[in-house]
């Protein structure tokens, strides 16, 4: 971190000069222009009143923003082969977020295990194929195009119905998968 540039800046956005901010802090203009030009370090209690000045706090100065990550590729996906099921999580570490989206692609007659009821609900998309949602013990067939939405407070499965391939975007809140 760069302490001087990070201080001038704060110090333009006041419009103070270096003189008007070392007057508020009973500190020199030639030590302000040292600390902006990193030459000299300031001590903790200096740096609180240069801070207090600024209008802003120790907590604040030093708290760098985390770009949020976005876009995940092929590459970050993690997937598990299991009778007749490919999972591939498509959110690395997606437990730890408010929802769990998975791309499922199910073989002919193959179905996912029993879901025991549970917190939350449960959105899906058929990419491919005919699949049917069960859900407790009531089966609703869907193809191509649709989707599903659900409380998932009751015993549930999904099983592929078509002679081919099922493949469809599963999402979870909170994550269960």
């Amino acid at each position: 971190m760069e302490l001087g540039a990070k201080l001038r800046e704060m110090r333009q956005r006041k419009n103070l000069t270096q003189e008007e901010l070392a007057d508020r802090c009973e500190l020199t203009k030639g030590y302000i222009s040292q600390l902006e030009n990193d030459l000299t370090s300031p001590s903790i209690a200096t740096l609180t009143d240069l801070l207090t000045a600024l209008g802003s706090s120790l907590s604040d100065f030093f708290h760098e923003e985390t770009e949020e990550k976005i876009v995940f590729t092929k590459e970050e996906y993690i997937e598990k082969q299991s009778e007749g099921m490919l999972w591939t999580w498509v959110i690395p570490n997606a437990q730890k977020n408010m929802m769990e989206p998975v791309l499922v692609e199910l073989d002919p007659g193959a179905q996912t295990p029993d879901d025991v009821p549970h917190e939350g609900e449960e959105f899906g998309y058929v990419l491919e194929g005919r699949i049917a949602v069960v859900r407790a013990g009531r089966s609703k067939l869907l193809k191509k195009g649709e989707s599903f939405y659900y409380s998932a407070g009751k015993e549930h499965c999904i099983v592929n119905k078509g002679r081919g391939k099922a493949k469809f975007l599963w999402v979870s809140t909170p994550p269960n998968f």
